[in-house]
């Protein structure tokens, strides 16, 4: 089942990043990478055209409070986000009844790809949600052009969890892999629904 989840003025801090909410005073950092072509569109959303579109969206994710900022120490810049999103086919997922679970999702500016950056942001939430908030689970999807970012999850110790067709922002139907992480320090033990998509080797 999905957990509750709130950022709640939160800040995650590792040897280069600060992971906090987003503020208003973010725009024109968030505009900055989320214009540029080839960013959104690798996680399946079109790079935004206007500063108002950054600002609708930026809006939302104040609101909801469930995305977390990624700022770089050394110049206090924002450079990407990272959201701890409710899974999908919650009903249909049988597998997870009983089981608290979320679903990040990440992007980062491209003049910051191949630093190692992404997995320094997304094994530092793995901590916080498994550690503090005592998650049992979580899951993490890339369409499966996007080889950088199955890399990361697998860097992060995602596993290979289901082979899915999955729907874009921009309207289009990529394939994709959804991967799984355990916390280690539970006893978890799935029975796994829908086989026909399955590709999890529990080894």
């Amino acid at each position: 089942m999905n957990a509750p989840f709130r950022i709640n003025g939160k800040t995650i801090e590792t040897k280069r990043l600060i992971l906090r909410p987003f503020k208003p005073s973010d725009l024109d950092d968030f505009y900055e990478y989320a214009s540029v072509d080839g960013v959104g569109e690798m996680a399946g959303w079109h790079h935004h055209e206007t500063i108002d579109k950054s600002r609708e969206i930026l809006n939302v994710f104040i609101g909801e409070d469930k995305v977390f900022a990624i700022v770089l120490k050394e110049n206090n810049k924002v450079i990407g986000s990272l959201g701890v999103e409710k899974y999908g086919m919650e009903e249909a997922l049988t597998e997870f009844d009983g089981y608290k679970g979320r679903e990040i999702g990440y992007v980062l500016s491209k003049d910051y790809w191949g630093q190692g950056l992404m997995p320094e942001a997304v094994k530092a939430v793995i901590d916080y949600l498994f550690n503090e908030l005592d998650l049992d689970f979580l899951t993490c999807g890339f369409y499966n052009f996007n080889h950088q970012s199955g890399r990361v999850q697998e860097k992060c110790g995602f596993k290979p969890y289901r082979s899915l067709e999955m729907e874009t922002r921009m309207g289009t139907k990529e394939q994709g892999t959804l991967n799984i992480l355990i916390n280690p320090a539970k006893d978890v033990h799935f029975e796994f629904s829908h086989p026909e998509t399955l590709i999890y080797k529990d080894n």
